[in-house]
């Protein structure tokens, strides 16, 4: 029997268009039994390292908390009193997949060890060769470096995690073990083992406490238990006297346990503690319809982000024509499995396993996780930025972005050589300030059933761009750079008439290329073709990619996209010989180290050459990403939005990832200005309206980055070069975006050194603002200077602003000077197109600068 089932579905085009959601694993709860007479009567502390405490109490049923020392009384993570928080269960999964887009569904639950005992909890003080063996046979600990980044003293707990409703009166149970030890001054690193899955049958039935009853029922249940020698309040779920166990013999057993003969461990691990009722969850990577997940289930795996996300009637169509293309709130490229709260609390997985954290529940949250083992850890932090700063202290922060990318537009363009001049003349005429020109179809282009797509063969196409170099040199004397496009996937380039290397076929030489079962490449579909993946567990993949980034700088590229890395099959065979639902999530940040490591080399190679070109840097962007991510990447971008103004694919939805990614430790994210993805069927049409091109732009020009898609279907866009307001409005905006440069310098640094983002949630500097924490698109802290409260709606000319609480000084609008003191209010402001409204800290520094470069641009 099988516990995994994938199904695919690339080539169905004909679907439900309202699909059901996926079963899963339910909230799983137990009870939590002890053994008194091993643990302390009442409560005592624990030290974990030398600035974590664990306090066991056996109050109410015995419950679990741990705290620093600098703040003893407040718990950063605790277990409920009485209820299990280490549980089981043995399921069977499919997942379905099309064309980057996954769904997992717990088909059969066969098993669930719900009830908990705590046999120990043993403090380790010192390494010494016994716990050597036994840390590293119990826990997992096999390197060496394992055991010298061990700060002493180790808490470990043991017990067992066991059923009693399996049929014929039979129990499960399996031993677990659960590692707390101090990582760094303000992380508590965590690792939970289960071990071999255990069955038997009674020859007898013996009862086990009920879930209900109390420590003075229990403590009477396992007297009788004791005084029937058979040990304390788990023997019966092991192999004592009056066991009998199960063997292949047996016929009649339920399907329990006959499952039990063919699996000798756990495939579902769940780790439960409390929480709050109006506790508010951030974070969880790149969400792009929610900041607050309280009250929900959040999968946490790399893929497509669908095609309306629920927005109608695009979620309808999608679906209907490809099966579940559409997406739903949870699909994203960038997830991560780490939140903090508002009562700052904060946790991340380490892995890369398929993980969901359910919060469902109002007074506690349980991670499930796909597995018989998890680490992760606990953060210590008094504020958002703490916790940010202490999170990418271990995951990685980005390095600077060079200084050209900042300072001016990055026009996103297609059409060849001509289309390029001719735009670049209509913006010097316009005087708009322009970093680079991002040539996505160097490559040349190809007509498909979406639009225009490229050919994915990763070298200059000279039919469509005729002239390259001298193009590249004549943008660089006016100090634009020329920026790019690849991804780690290769198309058949057999029908292409100009192609001077052949990449695909290289690479399935090399045997470089994802296989599928049969160990031949395997033809991943996309979009609208399919093609190989590069396989990059494989040592020789960086190598030759590398070769591919440099020819590309060799011809005057300084940056580019790193597109896709989403959408690594499940049934995928790898050269690490790894398992593909785990490398799944590790391929984006794979794809990320390479692009890196290029960069790096190729600067390491300049050294001493700086003053040739101070300016001379490269940069890419990526879309897809993990935990680790940020370490790797330099720049993120949000992907394919909608060209509407609707919340889940639309404008607002840009707001939302840009927030929640920047809590996640993605410092530097922007989004496409204009949105990219277009529908022009007969009955369902959306198009890039002016008026959404035009507040997109206001928009973007207070992210990180400000750049121009045209889309897929560019004929049916807005275009920034459409007509003499676009233009215009282009150009006033670029000038607004190069005005507050001197800060953006500034932020840059810091995200560098500190993880925090640019883009702000106005969460993380006024935290204790109940009403800043139920904010979503609506407005946002760029650094903690400047306030941009956004026009998302269409039609609308006046914006609602709320100046949170906590503030010392008064806002000022930049249009009109007016100041705002009032603490704790909602003002309706005054935001016509060309004047959106954002604030800034009245009489700072960087409040004056930004509105005198503004006046010297003659934008005021």
């Amino acid at each position: 029997m099988a516990t995994l089932k994938i199904t695919q579905k690339h080539h169905k085009h004909f679907n439900n268009p309202f699909p059901s959601t996926p079963k899963s694993l339910p909230f799983i709860q137990g009870t939590l039994l002890f053994n008194s007479q091993s643990l302390p009567p009442s409560q005592q502390f624990f030290s974990i390292g030398k600035d974590f405490q664990l306090l066991w109490s056996s109050n109410n049923g015995g419950y679990l908390s741990i705290s620093h020392h600098s703040n003893p009384t407040r718990s950063i993570w605790s277990t409920i009193p009485g209820q299990a928080f280490v549980s089981a269960a043995l399921a069977e999964t499919e997942v379905e997949e099309s064309r980057g887009s996954f769904v997992f569904k717990d088909r059969n639950v066969h098993l669930v060890c719900d009830h908990q005992t705590i046999e120990d909890i043993r403090v380790i003080n010192q390494f010494d060769d016994k716990d050597h063996v036994f840390l590293s046979g119990y826990v997992g600990l096999n390197q060496k470096t394992d055991f010298e980044n061990i700060q002493f003293p180790v808490v470990l707990i043991t017990g067992w995690i066991f059923n009693k409703k399996i049929k014929n009166n039979g129990s499960a149970s399996a031993r677990y073990w659960i590692v707390f030890d101090q990582k760094t001054s303000n992380q508590v690193g965590f690792h939970l083992k289960l071990g071999q899955l255990n069955y038997e049958l009674h020859n007898q039935r013996i009862s086990s406490p009920t879930r209900s009853g109390r420590c003075r029922r229990l403590r009477q249940k396992l007297g009788r238990i004791r005084r029937r020698k058979l040990g304390w309040c788990w023997s019966f779920t092991r192999p004592r006297g009056g066991f009998v166990k199960i063997s292949s013999s047996n016929e009649e057993i339920g399907g329990e346990l006959k499952v039990a003969e063919l699996y000798q461990e756990f495939n579902r691990v769940c780790l439960t503690y409390s929480s709050e009722k109006n506790e508010r969850f951030y974070g969880f990577g790149e969400q792009f319809s929610h900041m607050d997940f309280k009250g929900k289930r959040v999968p946490i795996f790399v893929q497509e982000q669908g095609i309306g996300r629920g927005d109608q009637p695009i979620t309808f169509a999608a679906n209907l024509v490809s099966y579940r293309a559409g997406g739903d709130w949870s699909t994203t490229y960038a997830p991560s499995p780490f939140y903090m709260t508002s009562k700052m609390r904060s946790l991340y997985l380490e892995g890369y396993d398929y993980s969901v954290f359910d919060l469902t529940r109002q007074d506690m949250a349980q991670i499930q996780i796909h597995g018989s083992s998890v680490r992760g850890r606990i953060l210590h932090g008094n504020s958002p930025l703490e916790l940010i700063e202490h999170f990418t202290e271990t995951i990685g922060r980005p390095p600077e972005l060079p200084n050209w990318i900042i300072s001016g537009a990055v026009v996103g363009m297609q059409g060849g050589t001509d289309a390029v001049r001719r735009v670049w003349d209509a913006l010097r005429s316009h005087k708009v300030p322009v970093s680079a020109f991002w040539l996505q179809d160097w490559v040349g282009q190809r007509e498909t059933i979406i639009g225009s797509q490229l050919w994915w063969n990763w070298e200059v196409d000279t039919t469509r761009y005729s002239g390259w170099q001298q193009l590249v040199k004549d943008l660089s004397t006016q100090h634009i750079k020329v920026m790019t496009y690849c991804n780690p996937c290769l198309a058949p380039t057999d029908k292409k008439p100009n192609w001077r290397r052949n990449l695909f076929e290289e690479a399935k030489k090399l045997d470089i290329l994802v296989k599928d079962q049969n160990g031949e490449p395997y033809m991943v579909a996309n979009t609208a073709f399919d093609v190989g993946m590069l396989d990059l567990t494989h040592p020789d993949t960086a190598i030759w990619f590398k070769q591919i980034l440099q020819e590309m700088v060799d011809i005057g590229v300084r940056g580019w996209m790193a597109d896709f890395g989403e959408g690594l099959p499940m049934d995928a065979t790898l050269y690490s010989g790894e398992d593909p639902i785990t490398a799944h999530n590790r391929y984006p940040e794979l794809w990320a180290q390479i692009n890196r490591e290029f960069v790096e080399e190729w600067k390491s190679n300049r050294v001493g050459k700086e003053k040739e070109d101070p300016e001379e840097a490269l940069v890419f962007f990526m879309r897809a990403g993990f935990r680790d991510s940020p370490k790797w990447g330099m720049l993120f971008w949000e992907g394919d939005q909608m060209v509407s103004w609707q919340a889940n694919d639309g404008i607002k939805s840009s707001v939302v990832g840009l927030l929640s990614s920047g809590l996640s430790g993605y410092a530097f994210n922007h989004s496409d200005i204009g949105g990219y993805c277009v529908v022009n069927l007969p009955v369902i049409k959306y198009r890039r309206s002016e008026e959404l091109l035009l507040r997109w732009m206001e928009l973007n020009a207070f992210t990180s980055v400000f750049r121009t898609h045209e889309g897929n279907k560019p004929s049916c866009n807005s275009q920034f070069y459409s007509n003499q307001q676009t233009l215009s409005h282009f150009a006033r905006f670029a000038q607004v975006y190069r005005a507050w440069k001197f800060y953006r310098i500034q932020l840059v640094k810091e995200a560098a050194q500190r993880g925090l983002p640019v883009c702000r949630h106005l969460f993380l500097h006024y935290p204790d603002d109940e009403r800043v924490q139920s904010l979503k698109y609506h407005q946002f802290l760029v650094g903690s200077e400047i306030l941009v409260v956004p026009t998302l709606d269409k039609g609308k000319k006046k914006v609602r602003a709320y100046f949170p609480e906590g503030e010392a000084s008064s806002w000022q609008h930049i249009w009109t000077g007016k100041l705002f003191t009032r603490q704790g209010s909602d003002i309706w402001i005054e935001a016509p197109i060309g004047y959106p409204a954002v604030f800034v800290k009245a009489g700072s520094v960087v409040g004056e600068t930004f509105l005198k470069n503004l006046r010297n641009s003659d934008i005021l």
